[in-house]
């Protein structure tokens, strides 16, 4: 939806902003901002299609990763993390890991930040020396806070999520989920003290 040129911030450079400029500029992104989660959805379903040599295609290994979660009891928070946790696949086929978290980072945990942001190194377990990596790489991260939870996240909802035959749930089933984690940030520098608090 495009605002009216009357409640558009009327500078041409930041400088030149006065308070009303960015009332009117943080009433434009409250809405923007309420929309993310379906962004994010529409995003992931670019992962349909595309198999990369798999035998389920990355949506499909997305939704059954979060299913198993799901169905593990995992709480909201992970499974929304379970689904999101290949998203940046699109984007950083070098770093997906990375971005997916980075993507997630405001809304989640530092547990399931760092679970999102690791777990390609800690998959790479079950297939690097296939490639002539080192399949003990998630060793240097031992001793880390996070490093049984993400190994943990490996073995029984990522590297087992291939199945062509498995009864995943839908996407609908999910949607809910994402919407509430996404709610409102726990993190940013865009919040106040207060806003903070009352996140915790």
């Amino acid at each position: 939806m495009t605002e009216h040129p009357s409640e558009r911030a009327q500078f041409k450079a930041m400088a030149e902003g006065t308070q009303e400029d960015w009332m009117k500029i943080a009433v434009a992104s409250a809405g923007f901002n309420r929309d993310l989660p379906n962004r994010v959805l529409t995003h992931l379903q670019l992962l349909k299609g595309d198999c990369g040599g798999f035998a389920v295609d990355r949506f499909e290994h997305s939704l059954q990763s979060a299913t198993l979660a799901h169905r593990d009891g995992m709480d909201e928070e992970y499974v929304v993390c379970a689904l999101m946790h290949d998203i940046g696949d699109i984007l950083a086929s070098a770093s997906h890991a990375e971005l997916g978290a980075t993507i997630m980072r405001p809304y989640v945990s530092d547990e399931n930040w760092w679970m999102m942001a690791h777990h390609g190194v800690f998959q790479g377990y079950y297939f690097f020396h296939y490639l002539g990596l080192d399949r003990n790489m998630r060793d240097q991260f031992r001793g880390h806070p996070s490093f049984e939870r993400t190994a943990m996240f490996c073995a029984r909802h990522d590297q087992n999520a291939f199945d062509p035959n498995y009864d995943t749930m839908p996407l609908d089933a999910f949607v809910p989920m994402v919407q509430r984690v996404m709610a409102r940030p726990k993190h940013s520098i865009y919040l106040r003290d207060e806003q903070k608090a009352a996140a915790e």
